[in-house]
Parts: C-alpha cells; structure tokens; sequence
C-alpha cells in the first residue's frame, strides 16, 4: 500500500540533498513524519496546504517501514499512517509535482 507525503519545495529540496529528513517543523513538534493514504492526501492538502504552490507529493510503500510505521487515530477519529524514523530518500517510490489549480491543488491518479 501506498502512502504519501507532501512537501513544500525547500523541505524535498533538503531530502534530495540530504538523502533523509525528520520531516517539517509539524512533524519535528509531533516527533514522527505525518503521512496520508490515497483517501486522504487530498483533504490534507487542503487543509494544511491551501492555495500554497510548488508542493512535491512523495508515494511511500507502507510496507518497506516496518514497525517504524504506526496507525494512529488523528482527523475525525481516522487512523493515520505516521512515520517514527527519519525519511530516506531511498523510501520514496516516486514523486510528483502537486500544482495548484484553480484554487485546488491537481492530484495525480492515486488509485
């Protein structure tokens, strides 16, 4: 399964350089990486990530991270995936812009 990541510019600027990253100043205050699922990614960028451009949307196989990888209860009562390691580089199957368009940002096909 696939989860995802979204990151503003300088953030995935920083993990291409680096090679890893604990995350934004959210996910450093929090102490894990905030991840969404398919069904979610879009209510997150809207609600954290409105009207903000140059967003990189990264895919990461939930699978590959073990039990570093928790299901918590967060918006609405929904589990979240978080992350209780640093973020390689070589974790991200791939990634996308994330435009915005028309005032909404314009997904890929998460499937």
């Amino acid at each position: 399964m696939l989860i995802y990541k979204i990151f503003r510019a300088p953030e995935w600027e920083a993990l291409a350089a680096d090679g890893s990253t604990r995350g934004a100043p959210i996910d450093l205050a929090d102490g894990y990486i905030h991840f969404s699922t398919a069904a979610q990614a879009q209510e997150t960028a809207a609600k954290h990530f409105a009207g903000v451009d140059g967003l990189v949307l990264a895919a990461v196989e939930a699978e590959t991270l073990g039990d570093n990888l928790r299901w918590e209860p967060s918006r609405g009562g929904q589990d979240f995936p978080h992350l209780y390691r640093p973020l390689r580089l070589s974790d991200v199957v791939w990634h996308k812009p994330l435009p915005v368009v028309d005032g909404a940002h314009r997904f890929p096909d998460l499937g």
